[in-house]
């Protein structure tokens, strides 16, 4: 858990999502405003990916 925590895609990925909430809050609700959540929702998804996929590569690297 600690490795999302201080990861910093993860956390740029959840602080992009604060523009989004604003978005939602004061802007049209049309179909920008469902993109920009898919959009939100497929960053974080990656983010956590990376953090997944770079913890599960980190045991080969020390071993070379």
């Amino acid at each position: 858990m600690r490795r999302f925590i201080f990861s910093g895609t993860v956390l740029s990925a959840l602080f992009g999502g604060l523009s989004t909430v604003q978005a939602s809050r004061k802007g049209p609700r049309d179909w920008r405003l469902a993109l920009m959540w898919i959009s939100w929702g497929l960053t974080v998804a990656i983010a956590v990916g990376t953090v997944i996929k770079d913890s599960e590569n980190a045991p080969l690297d020390e071993l070379e």
